[in-house]
């Protein structure tokens, strides 16, 4: 196991706030890049399974149409089983799923999802969007990325 962090940024940014996973990625690149790995996903694939394994903690940031009260939310993930394994359906705790019972490993998931408001073909985030992917940041710089590097 890698004793980095892996950041995986879900999203498109074709389609405006969608996007945000990739933007965080983006805002983030030049920060801490010695402990941390990040990749861009448009969605998550069963072979993020073996991805995955490599990493004692992985975290997870895509857009989100519920409005979270600090434009965001933040949550620890554990493994679950849905028996359904088609694309745009799979995600993060099916990866989390796969990985465990195909490389025997459990690492340390989260979620972290951004509020959106327009998902519509266009580039560029709303407003909105950009108050909410700054929130997160700084929640990410923080509270979550002093926790995950210490392991």
């Amino acid at each position: 196991m890698n004793h980095k962090t892996l950041i995986i940024g879900i999203g498109n940014s074709g389609r405006q706030d969608d996007g945000l996973g990739w933007a965080f990625l983006d805002a983030i690149e030049s920060l801490f890049l010695e402990n941390l790995d990040l990749e861009y996903r448009y969605q998550l694939q069963v072979e993020d399974a073996e991805l995955i394994a490599r990493y004692n903690s992985i975290l997870f940031v895509d857009a989100d149409m519920v409005q979270h009260p600090n434009g965001f939310n933040f949550e620890k993930l554990y493994p679950k089983d849905v028996n359904s394994y088609t694309s745009h359906e799979l995600n993060p705790e099916t990866v989390l799923h796969l990985a465990k019972t195909i490389y025997n490993v459990n690492p340390e998931c989260y979620m972290l999802s951004i509020s959106g408001i327009t998902f519509h073909l266009n580039i560029g985030l709303t407003e909105i969007a950009l108050l909410n992917l700054d929130n997160a940041i700084r929640f990410f710089k923080q509270d979550f990325y002093n926790s995950v590097t210490t392991f």
